[in-house]
């Protein structure tokens, strides 16, 4: 079977179409959290890891955090909800899609999303979610008007669901994530944070590693890498394509807990892990990797790898956003930091292949929890 895959120009197109029903948020910098990056980690932190005994790595990292967190309903997720109806309304016409409707199942943030460009565009919705979902999460979907329908947390429960829905209401169905249309939502987080990054180093030289009088000329004015959480992987499937013909490298980042890291496992195997079963305080990333976004993710020609964290690393990078960026952050978001801080992995890759350091580019990919879901994870 043949698919087609988005490219650069898709994700481009796709901005100039969502542009005026998203924010435009913003890319914050942070001393404290560079500093932390470029120290080794202590021979204590690397006990019972496959790096006790071994030298810590000592890589030079500056950050620039994307804060998707204060995009429309918290999270990322509205770009590709916005970007798959437009184009529904484009290809079947305002009528057609009014009179049927959409549906969808999500947990939490595209089920908010997708209720909110529903809403905008006066189109009825119909969201499927896990009786598990957050209370905030639903709370946020119903108060946009979609009528939510509860099922179980597995995908197969929650189609079953949406095939229950669609056969009353004749709903089109918008994929969570495993869809051209938000795959090329999703990527403009890349496009946006590409300019932002051009636009801050050319006006703040200092903030770039490459900023030495002595350092490489090559690479100045572009990010050397970002790095996003994988769940269904339309975000980091978006941001690889955007940043396919350029020279930045993309990177994914994953829980380890109860093989959440499928994305991981399966790149390792060579071949894509159907099912995931877990429940990693990363809630938004407890889904297996969708089949459009794991032929992006899979090409080496255009993804660099996925790295997995482990629960308390989680914690302890969500703890210095929040006490040290003063940035409001769900589990899911800092995934990414997580790994640039503690997965030796990684750090050692880029203490060997830019001795002068690296720019790495962070997605904040949501803020959607609650002071009580922080209060238990931290009590």
């Amino acid at each position: 079977m043949t698919i087609t895959l988005p490219t650069p120009s898709s994700i481009a197109s796709a901005h100039t179409l969502i542009k005026p029903y998203i924010h435009h948020t913003p890319l914050l910098t942070n001393r404290t959290l560079n500093t932390l990056a470029s120290t080794p980690q202590t021979p204590e932190s690397l006990k019972d890891t496959p790096y006790e005994g071994q030298e810590p790595a000592h890589p030079k990292i500056r950050f620039f955090f994307k804060c998707e967190n204060y995009q429309r309903i918290g999270a990322f997720k509205a770009r590709g909800a916005f970007h798959a109806l437009l184009r529904l309304v484009e290809r079947e016409g305002e009528e057609v899609v009014r009179a049927r409707g959409v549906v969808t199942h999500s947990s939490g943030n595209h089920a908010q999303a997708l209720a909110l460009a529903a809403s905008t565009l006066h189109i009825p919705a119909y969201i499927v979610m896990p009786r598990i979902s957050t209370p905030s999460k639903i709370a946020g979907t119903q108060s946009y008007g979609a009528e939510v329908i509860f099922s179980g947390s597995t995908s197969t429960e929650r189609e079953a669901v949406v095939a229950e829905v669609q056969a009353r209401t004749n709903a089109i169905l918008v994929p969570p994530y495993d869809d051209y249309d938000i795959i090329c939502g999703q990527g403009t987080t890349g496009l946006e944070m590409d300019e932002q990054y051009r636009e801050l180093v050319s006006a703040k030289p200092e903030l770039s590693v490459h900023s030495h009088p002595d350092s490489d000329h090559s690479k100045r004015g572009h990010l050397d890498a970002v790095i996003t959480p994988v769940g269904g992987g339309g975000l980091n499937g978006g941001v690889t394509t955007f940043f396919s013909d350029k020279e930045t490298r993309v990177f994914g980042a994953e829980p380890s807990f109860e093989g959440a890291d499928d994305c991981r496992r399966g790149l390792e195997a060579g071949e894509r892990i159907e099912a995931v079963k877990s429940l990693t305080i990363a809630d938004g990333l407890r889904t297996p990797v969708g089949v459009l976004n794991w032929a992006i993710i899979s090409d080496p020609k255009k993804h660099s790898g996925v790295f997995a964290v482990t629960e308390e690393q989680i914690k302890a990078a969500m703890r210095l956003v929040l006490e040290r960026m003063k940035v409001f952050v769900e589990p899911s978001a800092v995934v990414g930091l997580a790994v640039c801080l503690y997965n030796e992995e990684f750090r050692k890759l880029v203490e060997r292949e830019a001795p002068e350091g690296w720019d790495v580019g962070v997605v904040f990919s949501g803020g959607n929890t609650t002071v009580e879901a922080i209060g238990k994870l931290f009590g």
